[in-house]
């Protein structure tokens, strides 16, 4: 047991090594080879790891070690390889080519597997490049660009994303609304069936990997008039619908998903609705929003974490960015963060200014159209820093968080 550990422990180290040369420029002398479908490009300016976070030297490795690596060994190095530089590797050998990235062997050792960080997806459509993604990765300060020549060529916008999976929604080329989920990395995708009523809807996807499945969630459409609810079910592949919102209650595009309930922010009154996705209803949150709130967007958190973000104040003088999280115990707003000064007036430089919000596990980062770059908040490190790759000045470019994942399947 001590030379078994010995060696994963060997192993694992000389993979870290391995995926961190592949994750260096090479020498421009010298012609890269980009996989297919994961372009490199320039990387991301977010805050330079320090000295002491430094990755290891370059150490030359053993071939004859590697060949000699046992197949379950191997598994376990290779699924702690970041997902956009498995390609790569599978020009080392056969044997890696027939293991990276397919196989159920590997898929349920990547499925088991710590995520590799949070990634920015950039969904830029129109205009005269083919509609594309670009995934920003924090870790690893990189962007790579995530072609969807795979997908029908139909006018599309970007729903959201959930457990590796991203939703579309949009018309095909007779004008029907239509709804689809792919993986980026697999380019595997499946169009949704019709709804029963079947128009421009606000969508929301929630992937629950435990019972390999996803539901998506289709709340009033886009122009505010009341519809029933209705749920996908990608086990049973079939609309569901349920109970309508009440009628008093119009709701805006600001919506979370967190712990199987839909969080939806409504406008007249200002207010919070709920959506138990077990039971099938409508609940009102009794969680008075605080004064002053200009605009105002939901975040979902960590477990069962819920956060409020938007600007504070009538006049730009006294304006100021805040963040609150929802005591589901007293259902108050309580304030847990400010954004700097500093921050604040290079995100927004003008008081009407428009910004856009969007978090996934107590991050959360901002964007306006004046900005070549997005501001990112952890809220766990109580940490703000710029990051490089979110410029939202066209308007037909969308983002939302991404977990890069190869087990995640259409199921």
């Amino acid at each position: 047991m001590r030379e078994l550990a010995a060696r994963l422990t060997a192993a694992a180290s000389a993979g870290a090594r391995a995926a961190a040369a592949a994750a260096r420029p090479t020498s421009p002398s010298r012609p890269r080879t980009r996989p297919r479908g994961l372009d490199e490009e320039t990387c991301a300016a977010t805050p330079a790891p320090s000295a002491a976070a430094a990755p290891p030297a370059d150490v030359p490795m053993d071939a004859d070690v590697w060949a000699a690596l046992p197949d379950d060994l191997l598994l376990e190095v290779l699924a702690r390889v970041p997902p956009f530089l498995l390609p790569r590797l599978r020009a080392v050998s056969r044997r890696w080519a027939a293991t990276v990235p397919r196989g159920p062997a590997f898929l349920a050792a990547h499925a088991a597997a710590p995520s590799h960080g949070p990634c920015v997806l950039a969904f830029a459509r129109g205009g005269p490049a083919p509609a594309h993604c670009a995934a920003l990765s924090l870790p690893l300060r990189a962007r790579y660009r995530l072609p969807l020549a795979f997908l029908p060529a139909w006018d599309l916008w970007l729903v959201g994303s959930s457990g590796g999976l991203v939703c579309f929604s949009g018309f095909d080329a007779s004008s029907v609304f239509r709804t689809l989920v792919c993986n980026p990395l697999t380019q595997a995708w499946r169009v949704l069936p019709e709804m029963h009523h079947n128009q421009q809807r606000q969508l929301v996807l929630a992937v629950d990997r435990r019972l390999r499945s996803f539901k998506v969630i289709a709340t009033s459409d886009v122009y505010g008039e009341t519809l029933p609810t209705e749920v996908y079910d990608s086990k049973a592949d079939r609309w569901s619908v349920h109970q309508m919102m009440p009628a008093e209650n119009l709701c805006s595009s600001k919506m979370a998903f967190c712990d199987s309930r839909l969080y939806l922010e409504t406008l007249s009154p200002l207010g919070l609705m709920m959506y138990r996705v077990d039971a099938g209803k409508w609940e009102h949150i009794p969680a008075k929003f605080p004064r002053s709130l200009l605009d105002g967007y939901l975040v979902a958190g960590a477990r069962k974490r819920l956060f409020l973000v938007g600007r504070i104040g009538l006049y730009s003088t006294l304006q100021s960015m805040r963040i609150w999280e929802l005591d589901h115990g007293r259902t108050v707003w309580v304030e847990i963060s400010r954004m700097p000064p500093k921050y604040f007036r290079a995100l927004l430089r003008l008081s009407a200014e428009r910004f856009e919000c969007f978090g996934q596990d107590n991050l959360i980062c901002f964007t306006s159209w004046n900005q070549g770059r997005g501001l990112l908040y952890d809220v766990d490190k109580k940490a703000w820093s710029w990051i490089a790759g979110c410029a939202s000045q066209l308007c037909n470019t969308q983002f939302c968080f991404y977990e890069p994942r190869f087990d995640t399947s259409i199921y």
